[in-house]
């Protein structure tokens, strides 16, 4: 992209740009990144008369396009370009003769440091994490479309093995097989079969078995039939499932093909007990939504439990086993629980038979913190001591190792990078959100943050979890690499600095095959359309209709509406800054159209500031007053500080549905977004930010509308341009409607989710055993980030709360 650079510097638009470095040395910041870059080239082409063909084809605009961020030095300009998704350059150009020239990552992070004024190179040296030397011997995706599709390119990838050594891999994949044992019991190939080429010669004789037997015959009646001829159970329940898997094995060895690798190792029997990990706490099943920190990351990892354990016992079935599977969810206890059942230790997941929640306390170093809840900013001290304590409880539970530990958000992930490490377990980390992202140049200014987010913990530990798993899970593509307009949640953490700290010279690579992206879905038992009347309950309904629209109770709500008939616009989420509904309650205050159309509801956590502890909810409470009060929304405004029980979170979209109503999420930054699922499957036509997963859930009209929080005028008349279509064409809500619906279920299911997951599994425990790459220099490496650099600061948080708890 310096190649474009060039282009505009030997072009006629020289000018242009000598003119437009002018206008960025005017700005009083010295660090501009891409939003600042195009408000400034949008008010040179104003300034200058440019003509919009200017602003949006020329060389130059392609090059603005492309430019992440600008650094304004003394003499010189410093351009981070981004000619595709996942790749960065960095440039250099001369302010008095427009000469470029590249700069390495460890330059630009120096200079990154002089920006923000705390770190100058000359004053010494800053320790340098390089990630990259691990990765330069692993298999590596070259086109950044594929990135996230890790596990195509891994099959394909070891297919090509078994076909260019086949010797070798045929060998691998035979001892594989042997492994596998269920509570003492071998499964898949006994001790008849002592090599490679014997299960070929055993292979045909149990085929040409198997092929005798009607397709429908119980794997019991011939089970000992194929136990003579070295075969144990795991192949099928039923002789034409049995063939169906012997048949694929057999093509694998006679010609290796990636479809056909992935379809005989996501059959085999490996998984039989899983950990899903969410340390935060407040995790439970009534009343119980993070509090307010994780609510997403509780209903997520709950319907994950739920299917999982739904889809090990299918696949148990279909392999011809009589197993018991077991889900763990892995949090902490909390001892003062509000009258919840955070404080049991164990408490098993509705609707399952033998899934559970298991709380493990944190130790007591400061017995007024641990046995309260605490902020997802604040618990980083004492993760280490309860993936210890957590180890003897799951063995103990369990009755011996898990097969598979999923971490979830980066508290999770670290723990579970420390069980699966102490364990020898395959690791899964699942992000939800990295919070690097949604503060932006939060690393940068990192030491006015500390005190109070404690990203050089969080960030850390998000370095050591994402690095350390074996393999990773986005919901979205964009969530790893972003789109062409912005950077991903993990992209972002490939450079940067934290000045003093140190500075990330690769800190993850986005091309390696562990990113896969496996959207969740949503509980079909919970969240289900609108019309399907004979599966709702009317008691609910009613009393829910009441809630929203007419319930006096000032414990409950805030508000009454003047006018109950206008069409519901309707939001559900916490308050905090990055979900934005204080934004939506000012569009929608500065908007007489949208005033004069519909109701503004909202349901969101707490009523009062006196309620909470958290410092974002308790500023966002106290702004949405202040909106009410300064708009004058008295009548076209309710406020339901409820936490609703799931199936009137379900129900409760519905209500709003019966109406024509429509769901509106304004968030700032969306990893993934399960309401606009919940809300899309219940029938609701739904408003989403563009910034983040609802890019890839939506359509933009054709099954939902993608809206810009930062604008609120744009956002409004998008909404009042819906609901002129709907007054115009009757059928335009409804067609919208059904197409939400019918997104929902083509994509977002949990049927899919945990399918897929399980799979990707099982290859993945295939490729760690086969590949015999050496991950232990890799893991050291991690060690010693963890041990230097994360321990200590958690240490000194930990002595922090300590005071804080004395002073008190």
């Amino acid at each position: 992209m310096s190649e474009l650079l060039q282009m505009v510097i030997d072009s006629d638009e020289r000018a242009d740009l000598r003119q437009f470095i002018g206008l960025l040395y005017q700005q009083e910041k010295r660090y501009l990144l891409r939003s600042d870059i195009l408000q400034i080239f949008s008010e040179y082409c104003a300034s200058v008369g440019k003509e919009a063909n200017f602003y949006n084809h020329s060389l130059l605009a392609r090059l603005i396009y492309f430019t992440q961020e600008f650094i304004v030095e003394n003499e010189s300009l410093c351009l981070v370009i981004r000619p595709v998704v996942a790749r960065q350059e960095v440039v250099r150009i001369n302010r008095e003769d427009l000469r470029v020239e590249p700069m390495t990552i460890q330059a630009y992070l120096d200079l990154c440091d002089q920006t923000a004024g705390r770190f100058r190179p000359q004053d010494g040296d800053v320790l340098e994490l390089d990630f990259q030397p691990f990765y330069d011997f692993s298999p590596s995706i070259r086109d950044p479309k594929n990135i996230g599709r890790g596990v195509q390119f891994l099959n394909r990838y070891l297919s090509s093995k078994l076909f260019q050594d086949p010797g070798q891999w045929l060998q691998t994949l035979f001892q594989f097989l042997r492994l596998h044992r269920y509570n003492g019991t071998q499964l898949l190939i006994n001790e008849r079969i002592q090599t490679q080429q014997q299960l070929s010669t055993q292979l045909k004789r149990v085929l040409a078995l198997v092929s005798s037997r009607r397709p429908d015959e119980p794997y019991a009646n011939f089970r000992f039939d194929m136990q003579s001829l070295g075969f144990e159970p795991g192949w099928g329940n039923t002789a034409a499932r049995v063939r169906e898997s012997l048949e694929l094995l057999d093509a694998l060895i006679d010609s290796p093909d990636h479809e056909i690798l992935e379809s005989l190792i996501s059959r085999i029997p490996m998984l039989f007990r899983v950990v899903l990990v969410s340390s935060h706490g407040w995790f439970g099943q009534e009343g119980v939504l993070g509090r307010p920190d994780t609510g997403g990351q509780v209903v997520y990892v709950l319907d994950q439990a739920r299917s999982l354990e739904k889809q090990l016992q299918e696949d148990h079935a279909l392999a011809g086993l009589e197993t018991t599977p077991k889900v763990i969810i892995l949090t902490r206890l909390i001892a003062n629980n509000d009258g919840t059942r955070s404080n049991q230790r164990l408490e098993k997941v509705y609707g399952t038979d033998n899934a559970w929640i298991l709380r493990v306390p944190f130790r007591e170093f400061n017995p007024s913190v641990t046995q309260n809840w605490i902020s997802r900013f604040e618990i980083w001290p004492y993760l280490e001591s309860f993936a210890l304590d957590s180890e003897r409880e799951l063995l103990a539970e369990l009755g011996g190792r898990p097969d598979l530990i999923v971490g979830n958000y980066s508290d999770g992930n670290l723990v579970a990078f420390l069980l699966a490490r102490r364990l020898k377990v395959t690791q899964c980390n699942i992000a939800h959100a990295l919070e690097k992202s949604k503060y932006a140049l939060s690393n940068l200014h990192w030491q006015e943050l500390d005190e109070q987010y404690h990203f050089s913990l969080q960030y850390t530990a998000d370095l050591i979890a994402m690095n350390a798993a074996n393999f990773i899970i986005s919901s979205t593509y964009q969530e790893i690499a972003g789109t062409p307009d912005s950077m991903g949640q993990y992209e972002s953490y490939r450079h940067f600095t934290m000045p003093e700290l140190y500075h990330v010279v690769s800190g993850i690579d986005l091309f390696n095959p562990k990113f896969n992206v496996v959207p969740p879905g949503v509980n079909e038992n919970i969240y289900f359309p609108y019309t399907r009347t004979e599966e709702r309950t009317p008691g609910d309904r009613e009393r829910l209709e009441q809630l929203l629209f007419s319930l006096e109770d000032s414990e409950q709500v805030f508000g009454h509406l003047a006018d109950p008939t206008k069409r519901p616009l309707f939001s559900m989420a916490r308050l905090d800054r990055i979900k934005n509904l204080t934004g939506l309650a000012e569009c929608f205050a500065k908007s007489p159209e949208l005033q004069e159309r519909a109701n503004l509801i909202l349901v969101a956590g707490k009523l009062r500031a006196e309620d909470s502890t958290d410092r974002e909810e308790i500023a966002e409470i106290n702004r949405l007053y202040e909106i009410v009060d300064r708009y004058q929304l008295a009548g076209k405004i309710r406020w339901l500080g409820v936490r609703l029980a799931k199936v009137d979170s379900g129900e409760i979209y519905r209500v709003v549905a019966d109406r024509q109503g429509i769901f509106v999420q304004p968030a700032l930054f969306e990893a993934f977004g399960l309401t606009i699922l919940e809300s899309m499957i219940s029938g609701l036509p739904t408003f989403a930010t563009r910034f983040g997963g609802p890019l890839e859930i939506i359509q933009d009209g054709v099954n939902g509308f993608l809206i810009n929080p930062n604008a609120q005028e744009e956002m409004a008349a998008s909404i009042v341009e819906f609901l002129s279509k709907c007054d115009a064409n009757p059928d335009y809500w409804q067609q919208i409607s059904s197409r939400g619906i019918q997104r929902v279920y083509s994509t977002y299911t949990w049927k899919i989710h945990t399918t897929r997951l399980l799979s990707l599994a099982r290859i993945y425990g295939f490729w760690n055993y086969g590949s015999q790459e050496n991950r232990e220099d890799l893991l050291r490496y991690i060690e010693m980030l963890f041990y230097l650099l994360y321990k200590p600061g958690a240490q000194k948080l930990l002595e922090r709360h300590a005071l804080q708890v004395a002073i008190e």
